[in-house]
């Protein structure tokens, strides 16, 4: 970098603390979160703890498996359909609504969203005791998602579609010209969270990727040993049509 541009770097540092928060709630609210806000028309049911929204459903009646998913940044938990189409027929699924987005109120953030997770993991763990239970991460969702494999009671497998190794050199790529490091507030990391995770994980990264782009479900698949990992010839928002090539299972 020319020596007049690293001043000019030095000079900005100052005017970018100060603005440090309002920008970082700029940056994500208008570059991460998506949300919509309709009503479930969906098939899914309404799923509520303690009363309360948090996301939708897919119930069997004699379930040999349950599996919790936490959905892209866009949209809401009742456009998933085509996520619980690709689970065993015989498992139950739950969407997690994130704060902010659909019916659920809040604001979305990466602590909220985290909260939300955890909560409704705790609760599935309790409602399902002797199930196998397995957790989904599509695209943004792979950072809850991972998240919870750090728990000391982690999920008894992890599935990952079109992911992310951390958030922050995903934005790098897209805001080369952006100091991105001190304006991003949420910055999930995978690989550190799964750094302990023993489970069983599949990965599945799509080649044409321009949203996340492929370099980081292969490096998120390279840092986990046990990883099974699929490049799918498709882009970031076509995965789910592989049908033949998305297999997920329970054991």
């Amino acid at each position: 970098m020319p020596p007049s541009r690293r001043l000019l770097l030095l000079a900005l540092l100052p005017v970018l603390a100060c603005l440090a928060s309002p920008a970082r709630a700029m940056l994500e609210g208008t570059f991460l979160y998506f949300p919509t806000h309709a009503p479930n028309r969906s098939a899914l049911t309404d799923w509520r703890i303690d009363g309360q929204l948090a996301g939708c459903a897919r119930l069997v009646e004699h379930p040999r498996a349950v599996w919790l998913i936490c959905h892209g940044n866009a949209g809401q938990a009742s456009d998933r359909q085509y996520i619980v189409d690709h689970l065993p027929a015989d498992a139950c699924a739950y969407i997690l609504e994130y704060p902010g987005y659909g019916l659920r109120p809040g604001t979305p953030s990466m602590a909220s969203i985290n909260a939300a997770a955890r909560s409704a993991y705790e609760t599935l763990r309790a409602l399902y005791p002797s199930l196998h239970l397995g957790v989904l991460g599509e695209s943004l969702g792979s950072g809850p998602a991972c998240t919870l494999c750090s728990l000391p009671v982690p999920p008894d497998r992890l599935v990952l579609m079109v992911p992310f190794d951390n958030l922050l050199s995903v934005a790098k790529d897209h805001m080369r010209f952006l100091p991105v490091g001190l304006l991003m507030r949420d910055k999930w990391d995978n690989v550190k969270a799964l750094s302990s995770y023993k489970g069983p994980v599949q990965i599945f990264g799509a080649l044409h990727d321009n949203v996340i782009p492929v370099a980081h479900a292969r490096a998120l698949a390279k840092s986990v040993p046990q990883a099974r990992y699929v490049e799918l010839p498709c882009g970031h928002n076509e995965w789910s049509l592989f049908t033949d090539l998305v297999v997920i299972t329970d054991g």
